[in-house]
């Protein structure tokens, strides 16, 4: 590799799309409906938990922070009506009827579902970072929060070098939802060709565990030789 390829690098936005596709890819799949975000990007100052102002709508605020190869917190403001909108999309794809459902954006099953769909989105954006990256970074549990027009909270990631960007997500009902990535500066730059390594596929990982188990050779009885005979003679 000459020297000029090895200035290719992959930076702020580049892993902004990555996460972003992650949004998209987990919610699609998991709601059963198509989820697309704005082609234009804000570069913002600072992130925060903050409900949608311009229309003085309730939120749910979910943030998560990651460490490792890079530092970083992800943010995602969900309006009232797309939290809805995602969770009993959600619930409905799992087979659970709707009269079941929980009818507030305030309740704890809303709050649970919307941190295990933030869990999943984290979870295949470190993925991808590992393979396609060749670096390491760990998530710590989401945390949600209900807050209203009259609260705005600012998460403290400890970044030396912040960057911010908000991003624009669009439910399959139109209904509007922000992330926020703050991330320290960085850039990759590689050093030599690779081949990322493909994403595993669950589906063939338990194909492979259950083919194994039945191939195993089950254990033998254990041989008691000179002490069965004993307790035979004694008649026992």
């Amino acid at each position: 590799m000459s020297p000029l390829e090895k200035t290719v690098v992959f930076g702020t936005e580049d892993l902004l799309v990555s996460l972003c596709d992650s949004v998209t890819k987990v919610l699609t799949l998991a709601t059963q409906s198509q989820i697309r975000y704005s082609a234009m990007v804000q570069r913002i100052t600072k992130t925060s938990l903050k409900p949608d102002i311009g229309c003085l709508r309730p939120d749910i605020g979910c943030f998560v922070l990651f460490d490792g190869g890079f530092s970083g917190l992800v943010i995602i403001n969900f309006s009232a009506q797309a939290a809805m909108e995602l969770y009993e999309r959600y619930m409905l794809s799992m087979g659970i009827p709707k009269d079941g459902l929980a009818s507030s954006f305030t309740s704890d099953e809303v709050a649970n579902v919307m941190g295990e769909l933030m869990n999943q989105i984290v979870g295949d954006f470190t993925g991808k970072i590992g393979r396609e990256l060749q670096t390491h970074i760990t998530q710590n549990q989401p945390k949600m929060l209900a807050i209203n027009k009259q609260v705005m909270l600012s998460v403290d990631a400890n970044l030396d070098q912040p960057e911010a960007r908000r991003v624009t997500f669009y439910t399959g009902g139109n209904n509007i939802f922000y992330l926020e990535l703050a991330i320290d500066r960085t850039e990759f730059i590689k050093l030599y060709d690779f081949e990322p390594h493909e994403a595993p596929d669950p589906d063939e990982l338990i194909a492979q565990a259950n083919r194994g188990a039945t191939t195993a050779t089950p254990p033998s009885p254990p041989d008691h030789g000179d002490s069965d005979e004993l307790l035979r003679s004694l008649g026992m």
